[in-house]
């Protein structure tokens, strides 16, 4: 049975903390399917929204008003770590696979953005790119771009690779741009982004979508910082969330309800993303899709995730609770929890309980607090040099056994392929092989005489498999007419206990009907036709007896 959970976090509020809930717990491990329960809790922590990074053996916290981060151990169900800043971190995000080590991306009051490698401790500062604090953070799926979005209403979008590169390739190439800057910058939104999110493709086709208090949401070619579709929304936007097979978005608002952006919702030939006579022209989602709380319930939505199948949506509420949406029907469904605080964040953890589930490599028992270097951050002019630092050590835990020899298995082959920008190189080439093959005329001979030795090959064979059908039906009929004879060899023996039965219980009562005559009892006319029986029975029986002498 598979089982969905989800992790939220709360921000500490003074008026609120009375006996119901205890004031320092902050962070819950919740169930959602089958059974919504309360799984583990951890506490000391104050989040705000945006501020919430998971993995398969950590949660970090970026706590609020303040310049620390919270590690927590999920396997060991404790604090892990206290990890101070030089300023205070308004948002993070989490670049890495769910299972190992990763990167976690950090923006700053001040408008900065730090990476922190979990597994060796390194830690990389870039200038002041924001000029007011970041807001939001994202990471691509191929984890080749990051995108920062701020109060200033610019979005950044930034190369990973080159930030955690330890040499700057703008100094050999003058068309680079240097390291710790942008790749560009996405300027259209006219108020502060509150979210941001990648699509879930791997190739170039992929997207980013985000939200601003301007009350619109864009959808960008992050590539190329081209603009593929705004839509008006009709409240302000507090948070956002992306349908798994990138069908829809839904955006939470400030006054408890959500809204549906179905961006198949006009059946056309070209997606309305790329097509120039649409791209320019914004468009509002009808009212029918969105979605209002109950009066009694209604709260702004801080957060929202939506479930593993697509079918059900998740809300988090300034006043603690946490709702659920039906996709299908349109509408609000029921609530889940109530912290009593507000919750800031939603992360829904991968459904756990498939039969064949791939096995982890490695994992980050323990963190690697960060250090700054110098040596590795801009200013000095010595991160120009590529040679890793000797004190530079990856710190992880083997939980498998390792392959012997990298021999690519068929699903590497094909998640390759899928996920490829264009072709594969192995592709390529095995389709020019092919065609060359087809042109040259020994090639040809060849397969002329491969295909004259298969066809003989597969008359022998179809001769071989008409003698096993032959076989297997002679067998098939032998089996049949012994089964036949047993049958009816079993009902001649019952016959003939039934009769040896008659038998007995006749003479027995012959030797009654004698005794009775000795003694000089009366007979009655019952006795006689039993004596009759009992002389007809044994012609019978003598009769049956000489036809199985003559049978056999």
């Amino acid at each position: 049975m598979l089982t969905e959970s989800f992790i939220a976090s709360t921000r500490a509020i003074e008026e609120k903390a009375n006996a119901t809930t205890a004031k320092d717990i902050g962070i819950h491990v919740h169930d959602y399917q089958p059974n919504p329960s309360l799984q583990s809790s951890f506490r000391k922590s104050s989040t705000q929204p945006n501020c919430l990074a998971v993995n398969a053996t950590h949660i970090f916290a970026a706590q609020a008003e303040k310049s620390v981060v919270h590690v927590y151990s999920r396997e060991r169900g404790n604090q892990e770590a206290v990890v101070p800043f030089q300023e205070n971190i308004t948002c993070l995000a989490l670049a890495g696979r769910y299972h190992g080590a990763g990167t976690l991306a950090l923006g700053t009051q001040g408008g900065r953005l730090l990476l922190w490698e979990l597994a060796t401790g390194r830690q990389i500062s870039t200038p002041q790119s924001h000029l007011q604090p970041v807001t939001c953070l994202a990471v691509d799926p191929t984890l080749n771009f990051l995108i920062s979005g701020s109060s200033d209403s610019n979005l950044h979008v930034w190369s990973l690779p080159s930030l955690l590169s330890f040499s700057d390739l703008s100094q050999d190439d003058p068309g680079q741009p240097a390291q710790f800057t942008p790749e560009r910058t996405l300027t259209s939104h006219r108020a502060a982004v509150n979210a941001v999110i990648f699509g879930h493709s791997a190739s170039k086709a992929n997207f980013a979508i985000s939200v601003a208090r301007d009350q619109t949401s864009i959808v960008w070619n992050y590539r190329d910082g081209t603009i593929l579709h705004t839509y008006l929304l009709a409240s302000n936007p507090l948070c956002l969330a992306l349908d798994p097979a990138d069908r829809a978005a839904y955006v939470g608002f400030d006054e408890g309800s959500v809204q549906m952006i179905d961006f198949y919702k006009e059946p056309a030939l070209i997606h309305p993303f790329y097509n120039p006579d649409q791209q320019s022209t914004p468009t509002q989602p009808p009212l029918s899709d969105r979605w209002p709380l109950p009066e009694s319930s209604s709260s702004p939505t801080l957060c929202i995730q939506v479930s593993y199948d697509s079918t059900a949506l998740l809300s988090g509420h300034e006043n603690g609770k946490i709702q659920t949406w039906n996709i299908a029907k349109g509408k609000y469904n029921i609530q889940v929890a109530d912290f009593n605080l507000p919750v800031t964040n939603l992360h829904m953890l991968p459904p756990t309980g498939f039969p064949s589930a791939p096995t982890p490599t490695l994992k980050v028992q323990n963190v690697v607090k960060p250090r700054y270097e110098s040596s590795l951050n801009p200013g000095n002019g010595s991160h120009s040099n590529s040679i890793v630092p000797s004190n530079y050590t990856f710190t992880a835990q083997f939980i498998s056994s390792l392959p012997l020899q990298s021999t690519p298995s068929h699903y590497d082959e094909l998640d390759s392929a899928l996920t490829h920008p264009t072709f594969p190189t192995s592709i390529l080439e095995e389709g020019i092989a092919e065609l060359a093959a087809l042109g040259d005329p020994s090639t040809h001979e060849q397969s002329t005489e491969v295909s004259v030795s298969l066809r003989k090959e597969n008359a022998r064979l179809t001769t071989q498999l008409d003698d096993a059908l032959r076989r297997q039906r002679e067998a098939i009929a032998r089996v049949l007419e012994l089964e036949k004879e047993r049958f009816h060899r079993k009902e001649d023996e019952a016959v003939k206990r039934a009769r040896k039965k008659r038998r007995r219980v006749r003479l027995m009562e012959a030797d009654e009907r004698r005794r009775k005559v000795v003694m000089g009892e009366d007979v009655d006319g019952a006795d006689e036709a039993g004596n009759m029986a009992i002389e007809e029975e044994e012609e019978e029986d003598l009769s049956s007896d000489t036809d199985e002498v003559s049978s056999d």
